[in-house]
C-alpha cells in the first residue's frame, strides 16, 4: 500500500464525499498524480465505511464539509440545469437523422421539460382537499446517525418510509 501525501488523501476524501466509487476514486488518483491505488485503499478515506472508522478528524471534517456542499450545489451539475438537458435534447434530436420515432421521443422529452410536467404534479384529496396521510412513527435518527449512514442506508430508510 503506497503511502500517500496530504494533497493525495485530500483529493480522495472529497471524491469520495462527491459518491464516487472506490474504484472511479483509483483510477482519478492514477490519472491525476500518476500514483497507482487500490480501491481499497481508497476505502480507508470513506468514514461511512467500515473500513474508514479511524480517519483522521481533519478528513473526517473534509468529508463532512465536501458531502454537504456537494448535496447543496445541484447547480453546479450540468445535467441538473433545465437549459442543459434542453440543449442536449435539441443536439440529440438534431443528430437522430431520418430516425421518426427516436425524433418523437425527444420532442415528447423536450415537451414535458418545457411544460413542467416531469417535475410538478399536484394530486389532492377527496373533494380537492389535501390527501389525508396516516404515518406510523418511524423510528427517529439523530443528524450524526443519518450523517454517519452510506447512500445505500439512507435511501433504504426513505423507501420504506422510516426518514
Amino acid at each position: 500500500m503506497a503511502a500517500l501525501k496530504e494533497p493525495v488523501k485530500m483529493f480522495i476524501v472529497q471524491s469520495l464525499a462527491c459518491f464516487e466509487t472506490p474504484q472511479q476514486v483509483a483510477d482519478a488518483v492514477m490519472q491525476r498524480f500518476g500514483i497507482e491505488i487500490d480501491r481499497r485503499q481508497c476505502e480507508n478515506y470513506d468514514p461511512t465505511k467500515f473500513a474508514g472508522r479511524n480517519l483522521s478528524k481533519k478528513l473526517k471534517d473534509l468529508f463532512e464539509q465536501s458531502r454537504n456542499d456537494f448535496r447543496k450545489n445541484i447547480e453546479d451539475i450540468a445535467i441538473a440545469n433545465k437549459a442543459f438537458r434542453l440543449r442536449e435534447l435539441q443536439n440529440m434530436y438534431e443528430d437522430s437523422g431520418k430516425n421518426k420515432r427516436a425524433k418523437q421521443n425527444l420532442l415528447k422529452q423536450a415537451f414535458q421539460e418545457t411544460d413542467g410536467r416531469v417535475t410538478k404534479q399536484e394530486i389532492t384529496g377527496k373533494d380537492g382537499g389535501p390527501i389525508q396521510q396516516e404515518t406510523k412513527n418511524p423510528p427517529q435518527y439523530t443528524p450524526e446517525q443519518l450523517a454517519g449512514m452510506t447512500a445505500q442506508e439512507l435511501s433504504r430508510l426513505a423507501i420504506n418510509g422510516k426518514l
